[in-house]
């Protein structure tokens, strides 16, 4: 039995059991597929939905921060006098306007750092979208496998109480002891512990879909059926370091953070050149027969360099957020190959326990079961060495299980640290398509 149909064989007897309700909870609400999953996901997560809109919000800041001062206007009118004066000795009434000129530039600038401060924002959304997609894969992967491993409990319930009843038919023709009818009915027993526990962890999961789906959790998710994914997929190292290198949320907002540095440290450099004010004032005399007795312009600015200690500890300050950036950048890439490389290292053992489980392991107890079930059928051996038997196929399955979803699981966590879909599941449907780009 080789992997994938083994894998195949999994995915029919889940599909089997969506036919009939559920053991652990209410009605079925239909079959639930992973891209199902996925894109509900990603259209309504609510971590998702509040850093998109904290995304749009922070694009908001790059006009603002890019246009000019706000012009000024001022007016004023003699509302008394106590001087004995000819009648255009004086203004009485003047109206004026003042305007800015950003002629360093700090106002391109300031665009930049805003600017960077909105693709950070947009890398914290891919995040959370990279993030939940993950752990809903990982909970529905686990759903799948629970699923399955309720279907083996159960499975091999129907055969211990159905080894019960002979032990007991033995024990009353006196034909038995009482000891192998004591473990029979202990074995199963325990075997049905183990569902109820495999029932609770599947309502565990289920909770965890929900949540990420933003449903109530009180609803039905329906029966679980897996769309099989690129099994036994050799990632080549080489490509997916470039890849994480490039589309890894964390890099892209280390970088965009160092792009915001280095226009801060341009900002402070602009400091030292002073932006102009024009300001133009129409005046008007109260004894004048004119709207607009005269018209005056004028210059004013500020003067840095009499204050240069203050704008030389600014730049200073700025150089060293430049050098910080850098720095977080690039601890930001090492961890990332880090991490990278450890995710791989587990895919290959997962893939490893699977290959072994199903072309020896598994094999070797299916034989070993099989021989003790004939041997105990033919009065060759106690009903002790076929429990152990079964007992230790059940294990074997369930491991194989295991191994099956951790390896699933690992994929999936692979995709969230690249930061990029690599076609290992369902991709998102257009209609959610969007920050990947």
């Amino acid at each position: 039995m080789n992997f994938q149909t083994l894998f195949l064989c999994t995915l029919s007897l889940a599909a089997a059991r969506a036919e009939s309700p559920h053991k652990a909870g209410g009605a079925p609400s239909g079959p639930l597929s992973l891209e199902t999953v996925t894109n509900a996901v990603w259209a309504d997560n609510p971590s998702i939905r509040e850093a998109r809109a904290r995304w749009e919000a922070m694009k908001q800041r790059v006009p603002q921060a890019r246009a000019w001062e706000d012009p000024k206007v001022s007016g004023r009118s003699r509302t008394g006098r106590f001087v004995d004066v000819a009648a255009n000795s004086f203004t009485d009434q003047s109206l004026g306007i003042e305007q800015m000129i950003p002629l360093s530039g700090r106002n391109q600038s300031r665009a930049r750092m805003a600017a960077a401060e909105a693709v950070g924002a947009l890398e914290d959304l891919r995040r959370k979208e990279f993030d939940a997609v993950a752990k809903a894969r990982s909970a529905f992967f686990r759903l799948v496998k629970d699923d399955a491993l309720l279907d083996l409990l159960e499975a091999n319930g129907r055969v211990l109480h159905q080894a019960v009843a002979t032990e007991r038919a033995k024990l009353e023709s006196g034909g038995q002891s009482q000891a192998d009818t004591l473990s029979a009915e202990n074995e199963a027993e325990k075997n049905d512990e183990a569902q109820r526990d495999l029932q609770r962890a599947i309502s565990d999961e289920e909770s965890r879909l929900a949540i990420l789906m933003n449903r109530d959790p009180f609803a039905p998710l329906g029966k679980p059926v897996s769309t099989q994914s690129k099994l036994g997929v050799h990632a080549n190292s080489s490509q997916l370091r470039g890849l994480v290198l490039v589309n890894r949320p964390e890099i892209r907002a280390a970088e965009a953070a160092l792009t915001g540095a280095n226009a801060k440290l341009e900002l402070a450099k602009r400091e030292w050149i002073p932006d102009p004010a024009i300001n133009v004032e129409a005046q008007r005399y109260n004894d004048a027969s004119q709207a607009v007795s005269e018209v005056s312009a004028g210059i004013s600015f500020n003067v840095p360099w009499l204050n240069g200690k203050k704008y030389r500890a600014e730049e200073a300050e700025a150089a060293q957020g430049v050098e910080a950036a850098r720095q977080a950048l690039e601890a930001s890439r090492l961890e990332a190959c880090a991490l990278l490389r450890d995710q791989l290292q587990k895919i290959e053992t997962s893939h490893h326990h699977i290959d072994q489980y199903t072309g020896q392991i598994l094999p070797q107890a299916q034989q070993i079961a099989e021989a003790s079930r004939i041997d105990y059928e033919t009065g060759k051996a106690g009903l002790g060495n076929w429990l152990a038997a079964q007992r230790s196929l059940l294990e074997m399955e369930s491991m194989l299980r295991e191994h099956l979803a951790e390896y699933e699981v690992a994929l999936a966590e692979l995709e969230a640290i690249v930061g990029a879909d690599l076609h290992y599941f369902p991709s998102r449907t257009e209609t959610s398509h969007r920050s990947a780009k």
